[in-house]
């Protein structure tokens, strides 16, 4: 260290406080008889009458405001800061010997002789001060130091106030506490403290933020000159501002006639060293630091941010209220490593721009979660997260007649609203087929195996009763498939596969609707619509009765959803969603908040059984049944990895939904309007579909292709086999006693050729052997022999030979 920076010794001030606060009112009284008016506000009488021994001398203990920084799961990229004031300590040995010789220089340049008062600068400004000459301070680094930390460890306005105010009793409360600090630390441990704690304005405190703020470097690479500027500031912050012209001036002045020069006559620089720090200009810009998650925008981590910042202000272990969270986020120096994946999220934002506008009043929406963890790995959408701009606005007025008409403006471009996850007036969206996942899992819950055939109709006149509507027959629920048609007998492989809504109506009524309400709500679904959907939720009894819940009429959101066909690759394990791999207080220490908290949602078997129906829609083969159809048949190829998931759209269109896993990721995708849910548009597969896929695609490249795991029982996917009566050519009556009392779900199908006598009954679909309680189909004879194929090369007319 410079010859500049000299020790001293504590011991001279042992036991002799009291002493040596007398002598300063001995001078003091020196001085008032050279100088009556002093006599009568001496330092004694302002103080109060409070001796000095009495006063306190032991700090509060408390911590300066520090930065709080987020991280991607990398650990490395920064993706948003917090803070309240700008600040982050550093350790001296990391601070320019520059910047510490330059705060000497500007503050206190006897600060390695003195301990802690400075006894004749006291008196002396006290003299003057009285005396109408120059305002001076006499104020040591020390008792700065002293009155910046009372001020942060203040609990109440008064404190702030007694703490701040331009008055003896606060000099010589300054004087007792540096007296006993001086004590207790070394000189570089205050100077550290110190120049971690002073503001340098433009909402930069202490000097690491300073480095940031004006120079955009650490602070252990400050030069002569930038150090020189900075120590000059903060004596008066706005002031010596240098981005206004008077600041600009001033603070150029002070530090090449008054900083730099002092630092020469200490010792610490050469005037070689001082006359070349005069031509670096002063800055007249800063480098603004954004906090939060407006200021991430442009790299389009907003929306991510967002769901972290909610996150957090929802865990009491930050305090008991949310403002209580909010300030230990802003406040607390924390270090958080985040679940979000670098390469996932600027994949699935890359395929989103592909597809969608920014400027589209229709939202392509994707979340990304690993199975059983929780860990939320992408929220993207063709959105910026920002506020509009109420002087200058560039969104559009809502889609939303209604919205439009009192000039509310729309999300697009910008939009703070947590789109893709819940919260404030974002309830959710109508997602439709990929609910159908919710019936299976009850009825496997509840015995029923995946090759569990129904007999599905063009249209199923259900038990719900309803209200009138398109979708009401006589006063009940009557749905019907997409684009008409789709009778026929199914299983649970083939109906998810061709999403045959009148398989999982009848489905959903024998396993009851309230129990597949149940399975949602264990999966994650949230049911943020008061009326209807919480009230339902709420309510077994109401729940008995939703009769369209299975289509997907209630409000989620892609991350719910991401997160319930998770749980299925997590072996049945749901976990809350988390953004948060680890966070590192300031001392180091790891907290577990945003561990993965989980549930057994369901067995192992059933969560890889409804999996297995799961790999149909999306063009994978089920290992353990047929799939015989698809929805989203090009997933398999394109992904190129085993897949499940499912393809889901609302009534007209008005939103389209695909859900794609691995064993790594899940990722569901939304195509809505947020602002107008009754809009006219036609949400599109073409759009939706590739957008979901490829951002599998690109997450999973490089990883292994892991298969998915079968039931430890096949009675699950197969259940109980009894054989079919052979009831060929029984008449209809006959042959339904006897499939039913066989333990048959009956129903009479179309007429075919058959040998049987017209009107009876020609044979069954299936025949042979299917599953108990399962559906048989009596196929009805025509009375038409069916001709014999004719033998190729042979004259239809002439009859087949026969050996």
């Amino acid at each position: 260290m410079s010859s500049w920076f000299r020790r001293r010794d504590h011991n001279i001030f042992t036991n002799a406080t009291s002493l040596l606060i007398c002598g300063l009112l001995a001078g003091v009284v020196v001085a008032a008889a050279a100088f009556p008016a002093a006599a009568m506000t001496g330092l004694a009488a302002k103080a109060g009458g409070q001796t000095f021994a009495n006063l306190p001398s032991e700090l509060k203990e408390f911590s300066s405001p520090q930065i709080t920084r987020v991280y991607a799961s990398d650990g490395k990229t920064q993706i948003a800061v917090f803070y309240d004031e700008f600040r982050s300590d550093v350790p001296l040995k990391d601070i320019s010997k520059h910047m510490q010789a330059a705060i000497l220089a500007a503050e206190d340049r006897k600060f390695y002789e003195h301990n802690g008062v400075d006894l004749k600068g006291i008196a002396r400004a006290f003299v003057s001060n009285n005396q109408g000459g120059s305002q001076q301070g006499a104020s040591t680094l020390t008792m700065q130091y002293v009155r910046m930390s009372l001020a942060y460890s203040a609990t109440k306005p008064q404190e702030v106030i007694d703490a701040t105010e331009d008055s003896p009793k606060r000099k010589v409360t300054e004087m007792k506490y540096a007296l006993q600090i001086e004590k207790q630390l070394t000189k570089d441990q205050i100077l550290e403290r110190y120049l971690n704690i002073a503001p340098f304005g433009n909402q930069a405190y202490g000097v690491y933020a300073a480095s940031q703020v004006y120079f955009n470097k650490k602070p252990k690479d400050l030069t002569v000159a930038e150090a020189g500027m900075l120590a000059g500031m903060v004596k008066a912050p706005s002031a010596f501002n240098p981005t206004t012209p008077s600041g600009n001036e001033q603070i150029t002045a002070r530090r090449d006639n008054y900083i730099v020069p002092a630092m020469v006559e200490m010792g610490a620089i050469t005037q070689a060293q001082a006359d070349e720090s005069k031509k670096a200009k002063v800055p007249t810009k800063v480098r603004q630091v954004g906090s939060g998650c407006v200021s991430v925008a442009k790299n389009h981590w907003g929306f991510f941010c967002d769901y972290f910042h909610r996150w957090w202000l929802s865990q009491e272990a930050f305090g008991a209220t949310t403002y209580d969270r909010d300030r230990r986020l802003k406040s607390g120096g924390y270090r958080v490593v985040t679940t979000m994946d670098l390469k996932g999220e600027a994949g699935a934002r890359r395929e989103i721009a592909k597809r969608q506008s920014d400027k589209s009043q229709n939202a392509l929406l994707l979340a990304g979660i690993e199975p059983g963890t929780g860990k939320v790995r992408l929220l993207a959408t063709n959105r910026k997260y920002k506020l509009d701009d109420p002087d200058n606005p560039q969104n559009e007025k809502s889609s939303d007649p209604k919205k439009r008409n009192k000039g509310i403006r729309g999300t697009h471009p910008y939009t703070t609203n947590p789109l893709l996850s819940g919260g404030g007036d974002i309830t959710g969206y109508q997602a439709g087929s990929v609910f159908k996942i919710f019936p299976i899992i009850a009825a496997l819950e509840s015995g029923y195996p995946l090759g569990y055939t129904i007999k599905a109709e063009k249209v199923y006149h259900s038990g719900y009763p309803v209200g009138s509507g398109p979708a009401s027959c006589g006063g009940y629920y009557c749905p019907k498939n997409a684009g008409g048609g789709g009778e026929g007998v199914y299983t649970m492989w083939s109906a998810f596969a061709k999403s045959i809504n009148t398989y999982f109506i009848p489905l959903q009524e024998r396993v009851g609707a309230d129990k597949v309400v149940a399975v949602a709500k264990r999966f994650g679904v949230q049911f943020r619509v008061p009326d209807p959907d919480a009230k339902y939720a709420n309510d077994p009894e109401s729940a008995r009765n939703w009769g369209a819940f299975s289509l997907g009429v209630s409000a989620s959101t892609p991350l719910d959803m991401a997160n319930a066909y998770a749980t299925l690759a997590g072996d049945g394990k749901y976990c809350q969603p988390t953004p948060v791999e680890q966070i590192t207080t300031q001392d180091g220490e790891k907290i577990d908040v945003g561990k993965p908290h989980c549930i057994q949602a369901t067995s192992k078997d059933v969560a890889r059984a409804a999996l297995d129906a799961a790999r149909c829609p999306v063009g994978d083969d089920a290992q353990l049944g047929a799939c015989n159809g698809n929805t989203a048949g090009d997933t398999r190829g394109i992904v190129g990895h085993p897949v499940f998931g499912k393809s889901g759209t609302t009534d007209a269109s008005k939103t389209a939904s695909l859900i794609v896993g691995t064993t790594k990721i899940v990722v569901a995708g939304y195509m809505a309007n947020p602002d107008y849910p009754d809009h006219r548009d036609q949400m599109d597969h073409h759009i939706i579909n590739p957008a979901v896929q490829f951002t599998v695609k690109e997450y999973m490249e490089g990883k292994d292709k892991e298969q998915f795991k079968k039931p430890g029982s096949t009675k699950i996917a197969y259940g109980e086999q009894r054989s079919i009566p052979d009831v060929k050519c029984d008449s209809v009556s006959s042959a339904r006693n006897r499939l039913e009392d066989a333990g048959f779900h009956v129903s009479t199908g179309a007429e075919v050729d058959s040998e049987c006598p017209k009107g009876t009954v020609a044979g069954t679909n299936p025949s042979g052997r299917t599953i108990k309680n399962g559906a048989v189909v009596m196929e009805i004879s025509n009375g038409k022999k069916e001709e014999e194929p004719p033998v190729p090369g042979q004259n239809p007319s002439t009859p087949p030979r026969r050996n």
